[in-house]
């Protein structure tokens, strides 16, 4: 399987060639800037698996659960593409919207609901979290 995806303008492209582990819809404060309001749609790849062409530039900050996180973007068009923490190397979370086929990313969880706005629309049928869940681990 190969799964395929990049910014907006083209100039960062990434490919999987395994499987999602899971994917999570994040209302974060953190993610809401990151959604321009809404949360995040959230796809976890091993890092084994994923690789990258272009450049991208980080933005270093902390999230709500304590982890150090690294948000990369690409620096021509803007466009938000992944998260990694160095408390989970072997992690890479891609936003599902840079996905070349986005049907890939059908989300299994919604998190951090407790930070949600009293107007945000959660999908009934996805179990939920208040806070930050168990990390996700790569299949056997």
């Amino acid at each position: 399987m190969e799964i395929t995806g990049g910014c907006l303008c083209g100039s960062v492209r990434y490919r999987s060639t395994a499987a999602p582990i899971t994917t999570r819809v994040c209302w974060c404060r953190l993610c809401q800037y990151l959604g321009a309001g809404s949360g995040t749609v959230n796809v976890c790849f091993a890092t084994a698996t994923f690789t990258r062409e272009g450049a991208t530039t980080v933005h270093a900050s902390v999230a709500e659960s304590g982890n150090p996180m690294q948000r990369s973007f690409c620096p021509r068009c803007g466009t938000p593409l992944f998260s990694a923490t160095e408390a989970r190397p072997h992690l890479v979370f891609v936003r599902a919207g840079s996905l070349d086929d986005p049907e890939l990313a059908r989300p299994a969880l919604t998190i951090w609901t407790a930070e949600a706005p009293t107007w945000a629309c959660f999908d009934a049928r996805l179990p939920s979290a208040a806070g930050q869940p168990a990390a996700a681990t790569p299949p056997p």
